[in-house]
């Protein structure tokens, strides 16, 4: 499995946001209203992601990885390396829209009372999907072992 992109991350976000943007100056009348508990799920993803990497790191620290029970099981490290891929990306396309839709409502916050209603989801939401980018890019990077050093036996 290779490492996500960051800049495969940054291109899909701003398409994203692009996109989102669009669609907001289009058809801002005809949105429901965006209430701040939308971003608690992206908040969650990324506090699970960092105290997932926290207990990978812990275990590399204590013995690694491996089949005893001391020892964190190589398929557990591998699905939480996923669980960070999924974050990641989960984040970055979320987090892309909440932001195209912000570069409509920030501006008009203090002209429409929607925009204004508006705004503090909008900043959440788009501020939790970067947290669960990151989150989950930090987790990813911590599920990755090292190659084995020369005349080692890759196990």
């Amino acid at each position: 499995m290779q490492r996500t992109s960051l800049a495969a991350l940054v291109a899909a976000g701003g398409v994203t946001a692009a996109l989102a943007a669009l669609l907001t100056w289009r058809f801002y009348g005809s949105m429901t209203s965006i209430p701040v508990s939308v971003s608690l799920t992206l908040w969650v993803l990324a506090a699970v992601c960092v105290g997932l990497a926290w207990r990978v790191r812990d275990r590399l620290g204590d013995g690694g990885i491996g089949q005893d029970r001391s020892q964190l099981n190589p398929v557990t490290a591998a699905q939480f390396l996923v669980v960070g891929k999924a974050a990641a990306w989960t984040g970055t396309i979320i987090g892309g829209a909440y932001l195209g839709m912000a570069t409509y409502i920030v501006p008009r916050a203090g002209d429409l009372i929607a925009a204004a209603d508006d705004l503090p989801g909008v900043l959440a939401s788009a501020l939790g999907g970067l947290a669960a980018a990151a989150a989950g890019v930090y987790l990813e990077r911590h599920c990755e072992t090292p190659p084995p050093a020369d005349g080692e036996v890759a196990g």
